[in-house]
């Protein structure tokens, strides 16, 4: 059998258990109310995706995927405003620090109780950060300016730096004009250019224009929320670089079908050249669910080609909109590459029991948050509630654990009846140290888990859960993560714990870059010390 995140990172006597360890770990005995409550407004606006209004809000996504996505010359036309402006040269920011270390939150304005579960814990980790960037997706539905005092700068405002962002295709409803007046103090209306075709009527009648930005309540909510000088920051474009002195830190703006326009792409040439380690942030990820997803340019050329070229020194690539975590050590070459997938900074949460054994790297060496058997537990509880059929579909833990690792084949992330890993069998070091070093081999004498129920094998089947490798046609599948969003996200959303969202902390120093992927349960006992639920540290030297 292969392993699913069998080893947890080594943890300190003091430091909290996370699911690896243990059901409580994940948030499933939740024992005290978490104070991320009483930070959010006495009315919470009814953001729910099953509203009618929410999808016709979002409405951008299907006519780009239709007709053409026309991000690009929108994105033209607003950085010749920013260059006429007085931009800064190459869309770089500098800092002279050799040492220093941010926080990376994806996918996050809902405005609910998934957004501010993720407040608290990402305040004390990040404490003593220099800054925050958010990847992907600032705004939900529609990335307009009038929510941003409430779903932006209210959650953060006791974050102490600057905070960066790239778009997600959700900012780009708006024709990204909130997102370029909260980030880049630019307000530019731009249309689309022209369809073509003799369906371009259609596109021209349904795109949905920006709306209007209030620049007093936006001063306002500014000003109240985030007005320290140490908070203010204005970045040069929707797409830029913070160039420090050991890595280069590159963001790209993927537009809403994840290309990039001929324009950023030369841009991305030119600023990935050199022998400065990178790391690329970017608002689609380029590994997600076991695929490549390699990003085209237009006019030739893949961001991910870019990544891979060894004269650019590349060491990891970050992308939000996926909303769980993963990451892929991939092998490039002579070196490995870390391609992380963070995007559960605050919406609702994409299964990743539906994610099949990996391909793309080996299984063992493969991360995820959530668990599949949480996940898979966490939605059998959703579908029973919806279709109202809690005794056919409600699984267990650990019942949803035994299922996957019957279906595919691997070993789980969290061992039951002891054959399976135990936060004993922590063993130092990164993935690629081998399976050897990271894979218990079972003691004589434990007890082998149980084989799963025909109810739990018929209810993981339902719920998307692959057969080892290969994708079945055939059994009618529920809406689980294959489907559009726009039909899928319905029944994705609930607002009490476990919430399984995550962010990342990055300490960056001249000789290493360390990645920690820490969870939000939504769990008073989790907020003052947030489980770390996966690590990685790679030399740039």
């Amino acid at each position: 059998m292969h392993a699913e995140d069998a080893v947890a990172p080594e943890r300190t006597p003091d430091a909290p258990e996370n699911s690896r360890t243990s059901e409580a770990g994940a948030g499933w005995d939740c024992r005290r109310r978490g104070s991320f409550h009483d930070l959010m407004p006495e009315r919470v606006s009814g953001f729910s995706w099953r509203r009618p209004l929410v999808l016709w809000r979002s409405r951008n996504d299907v006519i780009a995927k239709l007709f053409g996505d026309p991000s690009g010359g929108i994105r033209r036309r607003c950085v010749a405003a920013l260059a006429e402006r007085g931009t800064r040269a190459g869309f770089t920011m500098h800092r002279s620090e050799e040492s220093f270390s941010f926080l990376l939150l994806g996918d996050t304005g809902e405005g609910d109780r998934s957004q501010y579960a993720v407040v608290p814990p990402a305040l004390r980790i990040g404490a003593d950060t220099d800054f925050m960037v958010i990847a992907s997706d600032v705004i939900y539905p529609s990335g307009e300016a009038a929510d941003y005092p409430e779903k932006f700068f209210r959650p953060y405002q006791g974050y102490p730096g600057p905070i960066y962002a790239v778009p997600g295709n959700h900012d780009w409803y708006d024709g990204l004009r909130g997102f370029l007046r909260v980030f880049c103090d630019l307000d530019l209306d731009c249309a689309p250019e022209p369809w073509r075709g003799p369906l371009a009527v259609v596109p021209r009648l349904l795109w949905r224009r920006s709306g209007p930005v209030d620049e007093r309540e936006l001063a306002r909510a500014r000003d109240r929320y985030r007005g320290a000088p140490g908070q203010r920051a204005v970045q040069p474009g929707p797409y830029w670089v913070i160039d420090t002195p050991a890595l280069r830190i590159v963001g790209i703006d993927t537009g809403i079908t994840g290309g990039i326009d001929r324009d950023q792409g030369a841009w991305l040439r030119e600023v990935s050249a050199g022998p400065k380690p990178k790391l690329l942030i970017t608002g689609k990820p380029l590994y997600v669910d076991d695929d490549l997803r390699p990003g085209k340019i237009e006019g030739g050329g893949t961001v991910d080609a870019i990544v891979k070229d060894p004269a650019h020194h590349y060491v990891a690539a970050i992308g939000g909109d996926i909303h769980n975590y993963q990451r892929y050590p991939v092998r490039a070459g002579d070196r490995t590459i870390q391609y992380v997938v963070s995007g559960g900074g605050g919406a609702f949460m994409h299964a990743t029991h539906t994610i099949p054994r990996t391909r793309v790297t080996d299984e063992e060496d493969f991360r995820c948050y959530p668990l599949r058997g949480d996940s898979l537990s966490r939605y059998s509880r959703l579908y029973g509630r919806v279709l109202r059929l809690p005794r056919l579909f409600d699984l267990t833990p650990e019942e949803a654990t035994a299922a996957v690792r019957h279906r595919l084949g691997i070993r789980p992330g969290r061992g039951y009846g002891g054959s399976d890993p135990s936060p004993a069998s922590s063993a130092k070091g990164l993935p690629e140290a081998g399976p050897a070093a990271l894979v218990p081999a079972p003691r004589v004498g434990e007890p082998v888990p149980a084989v799963p129920s025909q109810r739990a094998r018929f209810v993981a089947a339902l719920l998307g859960v692959p057969r080892g490798q290969r994708r079945r046609p055939g059994m009618v599948r529920l809406p689980v993560r294959r489907m559009p969003q726009r039909f899928r996200s319905e029944m994705a959303d609930w607002d009490h714990p476990p919430f399984f969202k995550s962010f990342l902390r990055l300490d960056v120093s001249e000789a290493e870059l360390r990645i920690r992927c820490f969870a939000v349960t939504g769990c008073g006992d989790h907020e003052r010390h947030p489980p770390c639920e996966d690590e990685v540290t790679i030399p740039l030297r």
